[in-house]
């Protein structure tokens, strides 16, 4: 199908995204709605990492398997399977993962490690980021794959507004400021406004229009990262309250 009968096939008012891209494109060569399906797992592989691995397998294998299911993912017409009236994108990877998992479970744990070829770079992690996604507590995989799903949109977000403050030669206030996304004025240290600016050269009320900013432009990107996994605007804040609830 081509991009412009895919876009116009969307609902109306709804800037196509990857993910609306994805679900309009149902077929055999979709073209660029594989290409953002491709960026989507890329992104969003670390739930599916978590969900594995509490199943019992090793990192190792947990790796090797999320890989194997990006394989046929990708080289398979798993397209097909969109259901529109379950359009977000978190239900459709983690229901085409226990798939795979109960109809393939044995044939992938026995292929050699290494044999097949990568499909989804997975990204290096910091001891930081694994320790998050490596088992911990008695959560079940679902759980963790929602809490891991939570922490990845929100990941993305953040990484996103760290990037437009380097853009504009801001890295540095980002870095002081950030803090305030989560706080109330106050940071994990206690500084207050007024000591958060003046370490940054600003009056407090100066700080305190900084962090609204930083704030608003924080939740308008989250929206956007949300709206890259849904099909319709309105699922948009049941999503947000969805990912929130992740931490209960």
């Amino acid at each position: 199908m081509p991009e412009s009968s895919v876009i116009a096939s969307l609902p109306a008012g709804f800037v196509p995204t990857r993910w609306t891209l994805i679900v309009a494109a149902r077929q055999e060569d979709p073209g660029p709605a594989m290409r953002a399906l491709a960026e989507l797992c890329q992104a969003y592989w670390r739930p599916l990492y978590a969900y594995v691995r509490r199943q019992g397998c090793g990192p190792e294998e947990a790796e090797d398997m999320t890989q194997e299911f990006f394989s046929r993912l990708l080289e398979k017409n798993y397209l097909a399977d969109v259901d529109r009236a379950k359009g977000k994108f978190r239900s459709f990877l983690l229901v085409s993962l226990k798939h795979f998992l109960s109809k393939e479970w044995e044939r992938a744990r026995a292929q050699k490690r290494g044999g097949g070829r990568p499909i989804i770079a997975l990204d290096s992690l910091t001891a930081e980021a694994r320790a998050r996604i490596e088992p911990t507590d008695n959560l079940s995989p679902d759980k963790a794959f929602e809490r891991q799903w939570a922490l990845t949109v929100l990941d993305q977000a953040l990484a996103r507004l760290r990037a437009e403050y380097t853009l504009d030669g801001k890295e540095a206030l980002f870095d002081v400021l950030k803090i305030f996304l989560t706080g109330a004025g106050r940071s994990s240290t206690g500084g207050t406004y007024a000591e958060i600016g003046a370490a940054c050269g600003l009056g407090e009320g100066a700080a305190k229009v900084v962090v609204h900013r930083l704030r608003r432009r924080y939740r308008d990107i989250l929206r956007e990262e949300i709206a890259q996994t849904v099909v319709r605007r309105d699922e948009i804040d049941d999503e947000i309250r969805s990912l929130f609830a992740a931490f209960d």
